[in-house]
């Protein structure tokens, strides 16, 4: 660690949002490089810096920046130098001249205490003063609010966040009540403000921590996909993680419901506790499936049997009996959906619908939950299909939280909506896109309910069909070509609790038996960089085959995985660039996912696709890394071989290898080859859905890699489906009610 003296020669970038930078710096009579994150930063500012020196291959010796504050310079040269580098809004050069002449070495004194003075000074006069009291005042409010959250254990980014919020208050607001910033500001969690509580000095039986830890346990616990806690265990882990009595907690948990921030309800004789955000989602859910599905349509003016046969001789197909129900119901019913497994024709029941309703003249919207979903709809539909976050235009608000221009009060125009892959939207979603359709529009929601259920909280498409009340088409006959594939066959055998046929000879599933995780990992590792690419010369080992697992650690897991396929698959090399974020090294030519809704994030498409740009990349999407600019600290990564994205610094960590991913991760994508490994683990992820879901995935060939005794303990594990979720008791306790009966 080293500490130097410098002034700021220049700015060569910086972050505003989260004050990354980099500059130039002048450290006795030589120029420097400096980087790091210093949000108040202006040229002719002097600093003390502590820092380590690293080498850039390409731009060099840089220190780069641990500890930083500025120093307030004590001669009539150097303030005259920092008052003249545009620190301060209204004063430049000749005013700083003319200041410094005035008050000589009192000038910081003056504008620290009696600022007004400054109208002292020819050519300052109220306008102007104003200007410089807002500027400076503002900086010096930064200043300190930055020096306060750091002594309490809080980064700069998380010190933005707080005075972008709070602004003057920010340092009040920390010493009152700390347990409001995990409350308010996204990025702080309920342990760093307990931490900040402590060393003020607030007590352990504060309600404001009580407060805030049981919001955080309830939150915490519908991360696992719940939409509520029931009472008791909420009870009973916040009196554990608080270390104060149970007594205490039910009486602010009684508090804190009538004041509003939370909801107590008694679900089937239990009495549970919801996040505002979950309760509300499901209300409104509720009412706007009852609504559609109650209200009357107009029958479309078309023969439906006659349009089904043509659709068939036009195909040469014959629909069976559930699937003409299926394409039937979306005709006559506001609200339908179709479930189903591989092979079943969901693809072709959604095409014939179109075909129906286009002929009809109705305007039809297709979405799914993701970029990769969506694709694939486009695909085999031939019809432009969105994910659902572009149907409703999402963008981000200053809470960074999504918000929708498309909703109540600007519904999407069309009269009907066709949503694909269903099992992956969680109740905030469905909310959000129900918010959209306005009534007399019909819903067609298509999914496969054996499928995992969202990321998200809830279980909204199993909810939907098990509470009996909307139009509900269940597929279960495979056809010609599902029958042909042991994919397809060994889904609907592991989906039915029996193992799967392996290594059937001519077909595209086999299971490679391997003892250890060394030996999984190696065979995984020559699969899909010898053997696979040379079984099929057509197949691209970086973009045809996709390694699923079940978790992220261990040898097995996406971590350990990724680094060795990332070794084998696309090694260091010369004049190959790569830039390490966090613990991880980034590489032109790597596979990547992103890892959260991005709405504001910028994309273009490349040459070929042509010139339309738009924003958003989603949880989920797919691409490779294209360029890394040093100069600029940017990743441009491609995603779907047509969407260029630029990723600037902070955004950068948005991004993970993607060489494996896990299995919930692959939902809604296809890949033409999957390999995943078979072995003991979890019994909260080693599930049947789960294995159900990730064979699913693949179009042309599965290889499972590991030992029958795991692949059996999976496909007779039925856990972990089960959700706290109130969707299906809700309608069912309002549809009891004779104003709802459909008798």
């Amino acid at each position: 660690m080293e500490e130097i003296k410098c002034r700021v020669l220049s700015i060569v970038y910086k972050n505003d949002d989260n004050g990354y930078t980099v500059f130039k710096a002048e450290e006795n009579s030589r120029e420097i490089t400096v980087v790091g994150t210093v949000p108040y930063i202006n040229e002719g500012q002097f600093l003390n810096i502590k820092g380590e020196w690293i080498v850039n291959p390409k731009f060099g010796r840089q220190l780069k920046i641990s500890e930083c504050r500025e120093i307030v310079p004590d001669t009539t040269k150097d303030i005259e130098k920092y008052l003249s580098s545009g620190l301060i809004y209204g004063i430049g050069p000749i005013t700083a001249k003319k200041i410094v002449a005035k008050f000589r070495e009192k000038t910081l004194e003056i504008l620290d205490n009696d600022i007004e003075e400054l109208k002292k000074v020819e050519g300052i006069g109220e306008k102007k003063l104003k200007l410089i009291m807002e500027s400076y005042v503002g900086q010096r409010e930064l200043k300190n609010v930055i020096m306060f959250y750091q002594s309490h254990g809080m980064s700069t980014s998380q010190c933005m966040k707080i005075y972008k919020k709070y602004g003057s208050s920010a340092i009040q607001v920390g010493r009152i009540n700390p347990y409001m910033l995990c409350d308010e500001i996204s990025g702080i969690g309920f342990k760093t403000s307990d931490k900040m509580a402590a060393s003020l000095g607030i007590e352990k039986d504060s309600e404001f921590r009580i407060s805030s830890g049981i919001r955080y346990v309830i939150i915490d616990y519908c991360a696992n996909g719940n939409t509520f806690m029931p009472k008791n265990e909420l009870i009973d882990e916040a009196s554990s993680m608080l270390g104060i009595p149970k007594e205490k907690v039910e009486k602010n948990l009684y508090d804190d419901t009538a004041s509003n921030k939370i909801q107590l309800e008694e679900i089937n004789g239990n009495e549970c506790v919801f996040a505002l955000p979950y309760y509300y989602c499901e209300l409104g859910v509720t009412k706007r499936i009852l609504t559609l599905a109650i209200n009357n349509y107009n029958n479309l003016n078309i023969d439906v049997d006659y349009e089904i046969k043509m659709f068939e001789d036009k195909n040469k197909i014959s629909f069976a009996p559930s699937q003409k129900e299926a394409i039937t119901g979306a005709a006559t019913n506001g609200i339908e959906i179709i479930t189903g497994g591989p092979g079943t024709g969901k693809t072709t029941i959604i095409k014939c619908i179109i075909d129906i309703f286009e002929k009809c003249g109705m305007k039809v919207l297709l979405g799914a939950p993701t970029g990769r979903a969506a694709k694939r709809m486009s695909e085999s539909t031939g019809k432009e299909a969105r994910t659902i976050h572009r149907l409703l235009d999402a963008t981000v608000n200053d809470e960074e939280e999504a918000v929708f221009y498309e909703g109540e009060s600007a519904p999407l125009d069309c009269d009907a909506v066709i949503i694909d892959e269903a099992s992956m939207i969680d109740i905030m979603l469905m909310n959000s896109l129900l918010k959209a359709i306005k009534v007399g529009t019909r819903l067609i929601i298509v999914g496969d309910v054996d499928q995992l259920p969202s990321v998200g909280p809830g279980n909204v498409l199993s909810d939907l069909i098990n509470s009996n009340f909307t139009k509900v088409v269940r597929l279960k006959e495979i056809f010609r070509q599902g029958k042909e594939s042991m994919i397809v066959v060994n889904a609907h055998r592991i989906n039915e609790g029996n193992m799967p046929l392996l290594n059937e000879k001519g077909k595209d599933f086999f299971f490679l038996n391997r003892n250890s995780p060394e030996d999984m990992l190696n065979t995984i590792i020559d699969l899909i960089n010898t053997r696979l690419p040379r079984y099929n010369k057509s197949w691209n080992k970086m973009k045809d085959i996709q390694i699923l697992t079940p978790t992220r650690k261990g040898m097995l897991g996406v971590t350990g995985l990724n680094e060795k396929l990332q070794s084998v698959l696309n090694p260091p090399r010369k004049n190959v660039n790569e830039r390490k974020i966090k613990d991880t090294v980034f590489r032109v030519g790597d596979k990547v996912m992103q890892t959260k809704n991005n709405y504001t994030i910028k994309w273009d498409r490349i040459a070929g696709y042509g010139e339309e740009q738009g924003t958003g990349v989603f949880n989920g999407d797919m691409g490779v890394i294209h360029e890394i600019n040093e100069e600029n600290k940017s990743i441009t990564v491609i995603f779907d071989e047509e969407r260029r994205v630029l990723y600037d610094n902070i955004c950068a960590e948005e991004l993970e290898l993607a060489y494996a991913i896990t299995i919930h991760k692959s939902q809604g994508s296809e890949f033409p080859v999957v390999i995943m490994p078979s072995f003991m683990g979890s019994p909260f992820l080693m599930t049947r859905n789960l294995l159900y879901t990730g064979i699913t995935r693949a179009k042309m060939l599965v290889v499972l890699v590991g030992t029958v005794g795991a692949l059996k303990y999976m496909v007779d594990n039925v856990r972990g489906s089960d959700r706290h979720s109130a969707l299906e008791w809700r309608i069912k306790d309002i549809v009891s009610e004779d104003i709802f009966s459909k008798e």
